[in-house]
Formats: C-alpha cells, structure tokens, sequence
C-alpha cells in the first residue's frame, strides 16, 4: 500500500526548459540555484521524489520543497524570497549578472574585475557591486595558496628567518628578497582553482620552469641605479654571489 504525500505533478514548457538547463549550468556562479534547477529538470523527467533526491544527491525535503514552489510560481519560485525591509533598487537578473561577470569573465588588460571597472560596465553603482560581492562571499582582488610545503623542516627554518628580525646579531645586515616571478616563463604545478562564492582563486605555490634564464636585480634607492645579472638557475649559490 503506498504511503506519504503524493507527488505534485509537474510538466515543463520548452521555454521552461531551457531557462532551467541554462540555470543548473551555472554551478560555479550560483551553486544553490543550479541545484534547484536541476531538482526541477528531474522532476519534469516525471520522476517521483525519491528518485530525483537520489539522481541530485539532495534530501528529499529540498526535492519537495523546490517541487512545490515550482508549481505554485513557476521559475520564480526558485529564487530566494526577499528579506524584509526597504524595497530593493537592484533586480535578480543585475544581481546575477553581476556575479556572472565578475566569476566568468575579466575585464580587458586586467587579472580581475574591480568595483569601480565592473560599476561601469554594469551601469550599477560601486556600493552595490560592493554588497553583491559581500553577500556571494566575492573577493576577486585576493588569491590565496592550496598546497603546503613538504619539506619536513619548514617550522625550523621558518623561526630561523623570523628570528632573524625579531633579535639579529651585531653589526649584521638582514635582506628581505622576493621573487618577481612575471618576469619567467612559470607554470604552476597544479591548475589555478577558480574563484568562487565564498572561496578565494587558490594557486599553488610551486611552479615549473620552462628552461629560462633567472634575472637577479637590486634597486639602489640612494641613485635609482638597478644592478642586475643573469644565471641559469637560482640557487642560494647564484644569490650569495649576487649579493
């Protein structure tokens, strides 16, 4: 005998569909919507709730729920209701193109979008672009690293050098150097991980070097002469001769 809640028909229009399958592809930008839309594209497919919870890997409250605010508004019913408060001034369709944009593309000649470039080309204002990225957890100015280092003495050495400017020797002179390593031909060891909501764009911190040259250069900031020489490789050897 069967039991529960019987399922709630559901029948999709072509154009339903395809909003809908252009929504589920949209994992990277907005994950909560994609997975509704693909709740409802199971659904359609007639399959009762159980078998879309499994198909979606989703519990079956989520199935039920997206079901029903599906049939009572249609596409609609899939974004969030809006929060009390004073009207809003900025509608879904800006609100997602703005996270689109800012996850999907790059604005020209830049690494990133900033407030003030994806203002302008949005038409919106910089605060909004602000509280859109504050509220999908955006920060595409930032990157952060995703592999850690295997040496098994790095907690060592990282007090050598970190003792070294807390209590230096007498009489010593302590340099602090960093690669600038857009000048080489770099890959990273693993592919970039892409910013997304809540996430910062994570690289690795190792890379591969395709057979250049290293270029070792100091600014004298007293006569802005820059001194430089080139090596093959970049070992402590190069740098102390260097030095």
């Amino acid at each position: 005998m069967r039991t529960g809640r019987p399922k709630q028909a559901l029948s999709l229009t072509e154009e339903e569909q395809d909003r809908l399958q252009s929504l589920a592809h949209r994992a990277r930008s907005q994950p909560l919507l994609a997975r509704r839309a693909r709740v409802v594209l199971a659904c359609g497919e007639g399959l009762d709730n159980k078998t879309v919870a499994r198909k979606v890997r989703a519990s079956l409250g989520m199935v039920g729920k997206w079901r029903a605010r599906f049939v009572q508004a249609r596409l609609e019913g899939l974004y969030d209701e809006p929060r009390p408060g004073a009207p809003r001034q900025v509608s879904d369709a800006q609100v997602e193109q703005v996270v689109v944009q800012t996850l999907e593309s790059t604005p020209r000649g830049e690494t990133h979008w900033s407030t003030r470039g994806l203002a302008k080309a949005t038409g919106l204002s910089r605060m909004t672009i602000s509280r859109i990225w504050r509220a999908f957890g955006l920060q595409p100015h930032r990157t952060d690293t995703f592999k850690l280092s295997p040496d098994p003495l790095l907690i060592e050495k990282v007090r050598d050098i970190v003792g070294l400017y807390m209590n230096p020797p007498d009489h010593a002179l302590v340099l602090c150097v960093d690669e600038k390593s857009q000048i080489q031909a770099l890959d990273r060891t693993q592919p970039l991980l892409p910013l997304r909501p809540g996430q910062l764009e994570r690289r690795t911190h190792d890379y591969k070097r395709h057979g250049t040259t290293s270029l070792f250069a100091a600014l004298e900031l007293k006569t802005s002469r820059v001194i430089a020489q080139l090596h093959r490789r970049h070992r402590s050897s190069e740098f102390r001769k260097f030095l």
